[in-house]
């Protein structure tokens, strides 16, 4: 099996945990709202899916979040309380640094322009490993499984679809980006993912 160019992968539950209630916890400690009024101004209302299909800039979605509150929210607020709901995976982290020696990384995720701006704050060890290669749903105003995003994302880089393995802890996901003609592998833990990368020889040390 030839070696893939490109290894594209998700970010939250993959390269980095992720617990949504942690997230809400601290923004509710930070605003003084309580934590079910803050689900309810992010998601119930639609504002973080505004942002992540586009429809909303970094301005905008802290704008419509504070509206919705009822309460000023800031910039640092916002990454603030995600970058608490996000916690390290270091095996991960260190698998990708091991392909990286013999095939360009990049991530693609389901997120706004504010985490796509911002990721380097909110969770610094993936930098700068990932420097000026975060890739998000909203630039493209499409989100995975659409097997269009996969397309968009790697014409970008420039990596045709054969040439590239994604990794995505949602199997609809990862078979959205199969439709799009890349490999993929459906991330359930650090062990099958290292298996992964064996088996397109990404583990192999560069010649």
């Amino acid at each position: 099996m030839n070696r893939p160019a490109l290894v594209l992968f998700d970010l939250d539950n993959v390269l980095v945990g992720y617990d949504h209630a942690v997230r809400l916890a601290a923004l509710s400690a930070r605003t003084g709202i309580a934590p079910q009024v803050a689900h309810r101004a992010l998601f119930t209302t639609g504002v973080e899916k505004a942002a992540d299909e586009g429809s909303l800039d970094v301005e905008g979605t802290i704008a419509a979040l504070s509206a919705e509150l009822g309460a000023p929210v800031t910039l640092d607020d916002w990454i603030a309380s995600r970058a608490e709901a996000m916690s390290p995976r270091p095996e991960v982290l260190a698998l990708a640094h091991a392909a990286a020696q013999v095939a360009h990384v990049a991530i693609l995720t389901n997120n706004g322009l504010l985490l796509r701006q911002h990721l380097d704050r909110m969770h610094p060890p993936l930098f700068p490993l990932f420097s000026g290669k975060v890739y998000c749903s909203a630039q493209f105003r499409r989100r995975k499984p659409d097997p269009a995003i996969y397309l968009d994302c790697l014409a970008i880089i420039g990596v045709a679809p054969a040439d590239a393995l994604f990794v995505d802890d949602k199997v609809a996901n990862a078979n959205g980006a199969r439709a799009a003609g890349l490999r993929a592998h459906h991330y359930r833990g650090s062990s099958g993912l290292r298996s992964a990368l064996q088996t397109h020889r990404l583990l192999e040390l560069p010649a």
